[in-house]
C-alpha cells in the first residue's frame, strides 16, 4: 500500500506552490487593443470602459511605445473613420485610419507586432459587417460581395505595414478570400488570425461605444454564432483551417471557456481568447465600487483563460497585467 496522499503538502510553501504551478501567465501572452481616430493630440475616454481611450494616431504611437516597453509583444488596431458610407470606404482605402495608424506604429516601434482588425462594421453607415440589400432593414449581409471588400481591406492593411490580419466579420469563406488576396498581392508571409468562433454576444456593448459600430437596425445574429451552440464552433474552425487560417480566436472568452478548451483540443493551431469589453467593464465597475480586488480578479481571470487552453489573450487589462507581472 502506498501512503495516503495529502495534496496540501504541495501547497504549504509559496515557493513550492510556484514550482508545481501548472499554468503560467506572462507578458508574452498578451495583446492590447487600441482604437484609432482622426485628429491630433486627441484622447477621449470611453465612458463604459474606464481607462480605455479613442486616440489620434500620435497618441496611438505613444501608447504603442508604452506597450512595447512593458514587454507586451503585440497590439490590435481598430479604426473609427471621420466618415462612414455603405461601401465601407474607410476600411479599404490606402489612407484609412487603421492603415495610417499601422504605418505610424511600425515606423516608431518596428519590433512591436501590429495586428489589424479586418472588418467593416466601424466603417459602414448602417453598422453591419458588410453589404446589405438595398432597402433591407433586417441586417442580412450579402456574403460574397462582402468578401471582395474584406479582401481589398486586408491587402491595403498589409501594404500599410500590418504584421497580421485578423478578420472578424464571420462571413462564410472570409479566410479563403483574404488569404487569396494577400497571396496575389505578394503578401504570402502575412499570417491570418481568424475570429473563427465569434458569438452574437451581449458582452460587446462597451466595444460598440468605443468603436462607434452599433448596428443602426437589426442585429448580427445572421452571421455571428448562437451562444447556445458549441459543436458549431468546431465546424467553423475546421472551415477556417481548411481555408488557410494560421491562428484561431474565440470571442468572447469568459462565458466561453468551454469553447476555448474544445477548440484547443481539436486543433494544432495557436488559440487566442478575446477578453471583451463587457468582461472588462464589469471588473472595472466592481473594482471602482470597492466590491472586488481588481488585480486579483484580473489575474485570476487571465490565468483561467490559459488553463482553458488559450495561447494568447486579447485584453484591455494588458497594460495593468504587465505591470503586475513585472512587479
Amino acid at each position: 500500500m502506498f501512503p495516503t496522499q495529502r495534496p496540501r503538502r504541495l501547497r504549504n510553501h509559496p515557493q513550492l506552490r510556484r514550482m508545481v504551478r501548472e499554468n503560467i501567465l506572462t507578458t508574452n501572452d498578451l495583446i492590447y487593443p487600441l482604437f484609432a481616430v482622426p485628429g491630433e493630440s486627441f484622447a477621449k475616454e470611453v465612458k463604459s470602459m474606464p481607462g480605455v481611450y479613442q486616440l489620434s494616431i500620435d497618441k496611438i504611437v505613444e501608447e504603442a511605445k508604452e506597450v512595447y516597453d512593458l514587454g507586451i509583444p503585440a497590439i490590435i488596431l481598430f479604426g473609427i473613420p471621420a466618415d462612414k458610407d455603405n461601401d465601407a470606404t474607410g476600411a479599404w482605402h490606402d489612407h484609412g485610419i487603421v492603415q495610417r495608424a499601422a504605418t505610424a506604429v511600425k515606423e516608431a516601434v518596428p519590433n512591436l507586432l501590429v495586428i489589424v482588425d479586418t472588418c467593416l462594421c466601424e466603417y459602414t453607415a448602417h453598422g453591419h459587417c458588410g453589404y446589405l440589400e438595398v432597402g433591407d432593414l433586417s441586417g442580412r449581409v450579402l456574403n460574397d460581395p462582402t468578401l471582395e471588400l474584406l479582401k481589398k481591406t486586408a491587402v491595403s492593411q498589409a501594404k500599410a505595414g500590418a504584421d497580421m490580419i485578423a478578420p472578424s466579420g464571420m462571413m462564410d469563406g472570409f479566410v479563403q478570400a483574404i488569404r487569396a488576396g494577400l497571396d496575389e498581392a505578394g503578401f504570402e508571409d502575412i499570417p491570418v488570425l481568424s475570429y473563427a468562433a465569434k458569438y452574437a454576444s451581449a458582452y460587446y456593448g462597451p466595444f460598440r461605444d468605443a468603436a462607434e459600430s452599433a448596428p443602426q437596425f437589426g442585429d448580427r445574429r445572421t452571421y455571428q454564432m448562437d451562444p447556445a451552440n458549441g459543436t458549431e464552433a468546431l465546424k467553423e474552425i475546421a472551415l477556417d483551417i481548411a481555408e488557410g487560417a494560421d491562428m484561431l480566436m474565440v470571442k468572447p472568452a469568459l462565458a466561453y471557456m468551454d469553447i476555448i478548451w474544445r477548440v484547443k483540443q481539436a486543433t494544432h493551431l495557436p488559440v487566442a481568447a478575446y477578453n471583451v469589453s463587457g468582461e472588462y467593464a464589469m471588473v472595472k465597475a466592481a473594482a471602482l465600487n470597492g466590491w472586488v480586488d481588481e488585480e486579483k480578479v484580473v489575474m485570476e481571470t487571465l490565468i483561467g483563460f490559459k488553463r482553458a487552453g488559450a495561447d494568447l489573450i486579447l485584453t484591455y487589462h494588458a497594460k495593468d497585467a504587465a505591470r503586475w507581472l513585472n512587479g
